[in-house]
């Protein structure tokens, strides 16, 4: 598993809104200044969190982002999860009904892919964005 780089960026741009929060919709191009990043790639990112309820949006020249929720809220896991999908090692781990593995019932290393599902959801669940602010 390999975290992309808009994964990253999201945890970054959250981390951002919330310690830039002073009650006012913070800009896309504050946020791109700050953290180095493109504006053009920053509404990617805030694109998928703000239809996920982490972010709240307003247009206009006062206009930009802050988050929905707060900082202890904000689970980690899941704010990965919306911008880069399932983060499983492998699909028939992944609880998906749809595609289940034909050879999962005799599969020798399938307990081995679950435990390893089970320690990185469990580890990333058990964040939240207020707790990457106490750690700053």
């Amino acid at each position: 598993m390999k975290i992309s780089t808009k994964g990253r960026y999201a945890l970054k741009v959250m981390m951002d809104i919330a310690l830039h929060d002073n009650g006012e919709f913070i800009s896309l191009k504050d946020i791109s200044s700050r953290q180095n990043i493109t504006v053009k790639y920053l509404e990617q990112i805030v694109s998928g969190l703000n239809k996920s309820g982490f972010l709240l949006s307003m247009r206009g020249n006062n206009g930009g982002y802050r988050l929905a929720r707060e900082p202890k809220d904000c689970n980690i896991g899941d704010i990965l999860r919306t911008v880069e999908g399932s983060l499983t090692p492998i699909e028939c781990v992944s609880g998906s009904e749809g595609n289940p593995c034909p050879l999962s019932d005799s599969c020798s290393t399938l307990p081995f892919w679950a435990g390893l599902d089970k320690v990185v959801n469990d580890y990333i669940n058990s964040y939240s964005l207020q707790d990457l602010i106490d750690q700053n």
